[in-house]
């Protein structure tokens, strides 16, 4: 085929355009195009987005003037602003105008923010704000993943301090007729997405990879997003690929390709039409004098500290120690944020500490290997008038599980551009300040709740029973009342529990583990250490926070973070395979205290279904 990235120039018109054709062999292609140097001319950086021809949306990127004051973090927001005139519809609120964002929007939110966040230069404290703006939506169509494409193009344009383009793209694995093994599909229309047995957002960018003694051109995987069909056990009885750990490496090496032409189209536009690279002022947390005079005198004792098992123990001997080397080096340093530089640089020595000998020793904080779970509590029926519960602790994380049964006409409706319209499993996740000691606002969830809970929403969707077999509507609700690792993964297992207290008839039970990643070089040689389970401290210290779920038999939902520019895809094809381990290991213990629905609660509603003969119907309607 002819050059699937095109590049178009009108200097009477003073725009510019990149176009990537996506190439999906039988199922078709896609176009995703940008443009620039039209609409909002005065933002920092301007691109509207096109999928197709009827999917647009403008991406606009703006920097503050001055850094903010105070700050030890890159103040970073993310907006998408859904009008509902983008499909031709108006709000279905009392006032007819959209109001707080969907939680559609929201989650895209997150999906735009978690890749773009670690290509901004560290040390930035400029405000920046990325607004995504739907304009025009085709019901077939979803615009997250494009939206990832238009604000890190916007980005590139934008003059700011960034690493480079990332890019974004759904894919689905369809099978059919023609293609009983699947195939994976880049940028799926709904009707395909409700064909496939599953599907990923996949986010990466283009780097240089060290090939033996070539160096070589590759794609490193920034973020992923991905779940199983809701009718995927059905598929796969049909016939249908389960999606197991081959077939989830399958997928991101298929995503690869794309991305790469996506990143080729937001470079060339930027080398046509990117505004002049701004100098920025830059506030590196504390200086390397600091750094050096904190790592003499703390090194040693810290490196002992940091063997502290208990979470608040250690976290109250380190808190202490920290104020004993600040005291003792506060008069070393004349400046006006010693104080802070010292504390900082003391954190940064203790992530230095446990990653080093994560690296070199196969360390852990509490002591076990890089492989071993924490110890496991399960408990069900523990709130009298629930219709089910359970209580699920791993170390020194505990999730309350709550199931509410109710009639279908309880199930949510959705006011949005989703092509989805009402959802009948609905899980919703609570993160009270107490669960970490701490206090804090309590009210409505922040979107780092609304995320946790639709991602354990998706872990068990694919084994939600079909509303012929389980007439119900279902919500259920994760409350985290400790936490130190991965209570979103505490929350799968603790509702798969929960619901078969219940008496729901799940169509397997599922659970779900979170593994973390460390990397550095160690003798010429980048080296990696996947962790299983992994603790608060080491989520902070470490590189990767990737979290799978999935019965004993596939993967139901998978969800990847790093703070690395990219991962090679084989270390997440390793990493999946020791999390597998860890999942099978949970579940037998889940199941030795209940493997099946029990009775449904007397509490809960009952619905009947009576069969009337043919014959009797005109009685019945009169």
């Amino acid at each position: 085929m002819n050059n699937p990235v095109a590049f178009h120039v009108d200097e009477d018109f003073g725009t510019t355009e990149a176009a990537v054709t996506i190439d999906n062999g039988d199922f078709g292609t896609r176009t995703i195009r940008f443009e620039t140097g039209q609409l909002a001319r005065q933002a920092g950086g301007s691109v509207t987005t096109f999928l197709d021809d009827d999917n647009m949306l403008l991406a606009t990127v703006t920097a503050s003037n001055q850094p903010r004051e105070g700050l030890d973090f890159f103040p970073l927001t993310v907006d998408v602003e859904e009008r509902m005139y983008a499909a031709g519809r108006i709000p279905g609120s009392f006032f007819r105008r959209e109001g707080r964002p969907s939680t559609d929007a929201i989650l895209a939110c997150r999906l735009i923010d978690r890749p773009l966040r670690p290509t901004f230069v560290k040390g930035l404290r400029n405000e920046v704000q990325v607004v995504i703006t739907v304009l025009s939506q085709n019901p077939e169509d979803y615009y997250d993943v494009v939206a990832i494409n238009g604000a890190s193009a916007a980005t590139q344009l934008s003059g700011l301090p960034v690493s480079g383009a990332v890019g974004g793209v759904r894919m689905a694995l369809v099978a059919d007729d023609k293609h009983p093994k699947g195939q994976w599909v880049a940028f799926p229309t709904h009707e395909q997405r409700d064909k496939s047995v599953f599907e990923m957002v996949v986010a990466g960018r283009i780097v240089d990879r060290k090939k033996g003694r070539n160096k070589g051109e590759d794609v490193a995987i920034m973020m992923v997003e991905a779940a199983a069909g809701e009718n995927t056990l059905e598929r796969i009885k049909d016939g249908s690929p389960a999606p197991t750990e081959s077939t989830v490496s399958e997928g991101l090496e298929a995503a690869k390709p794309f991305i790469a032409l996506l990143c080729k189209a937001q470079a060339g536009l930027a080398e046509r039409a990117a505004k002049e690279r701004r100098e920025f002022p830059l506030f590196p947390a504390y200086s390397d004098e600091v750094y050096s005079a904190v790592e003499k005198k703390a090194g040693r004792k810290l490196a002992d500290l940091m063997s502290v098992k208990g979470k608040q123990e250690r976290e109250d001997a380190t808190n202490d120690y920290m104020v004993e080397i600040e005291q003792s080096l506060l008069g070393t340093f004349n400046t006006d944020d010693a104080s802070k530089q010292i504390r900082v640089a003391f954190n940064a020595l203790m992530k230095q500490i446990v990653r080093t000998k994560i690296l070199t020793e196969g360390f852990r904080i509490d002591g076990r290997g890089v492989a071993d779970i924490r110890d496991l509590g399960v408990e069900v029926e523990l709130i009298p008038r629930a219709h089910g519960s359970s209580l699920f602790e791993r170390g020194e994380t505990q999730i309350l599980g709550v199931t509410t049964l109710d009639m279908l006409k309880m199930e949510q409706q959705i006011d949005s551009l989703s092509p989805e319209t009402s959802k009948r499993y609905i899980h919703h996740y609570n993160f009270p300040p107490y669960s970490t000691g701490e206090t804090g606002r309590v009210g409505s969830p922040k979107r780092r709740e609304i995320g946790h809970g639709a991602l354990a929403e998706r872990a068990l969707l694919p084994v939600i029973p079909s509303r012929e077999d389980f007439p119900y509507a279902i919500r259920q609700v994760s409350e985290a009342l400790g936490s130190n690792g991965s209570t979103s993964m505490g929350s799968v297992c603790a509702a798969t529990l929960s619901m078969y207290n219940a008496g729901v008839p799940l169509r397997a039970p599922v659970a779900g583990i979170a593994m973390g990643l460390v990397s550095d070089e160690v003798d010429g040689e980048t080296k990696y250490v996947a962790l299983t389970d992994i603790l608060g401290a080491e989520d902070a210290f470490g590189d990767m926070d990737f979290k799978v779920a999935g019965t004993s038999q596939f993967i139901t939902a998978l969800q990847l973070d790093t703070k690395l520019d990219g991962i090679p895809s084989q270390v997440l094809t390793d990493a999946l395979e020791q999390a597998k381990e860890a999942r099978t290991e949970i579940l037998k213990t889940m199941a030795e205290v209940i493997d099946s629905p029990d009775e449904m609660s007397a509490l809960a509603p009952k619905i009947t279904s009576v069969k009337i003969p043919v014959s009797k119907i005109g009685e019945l309607i009169g």
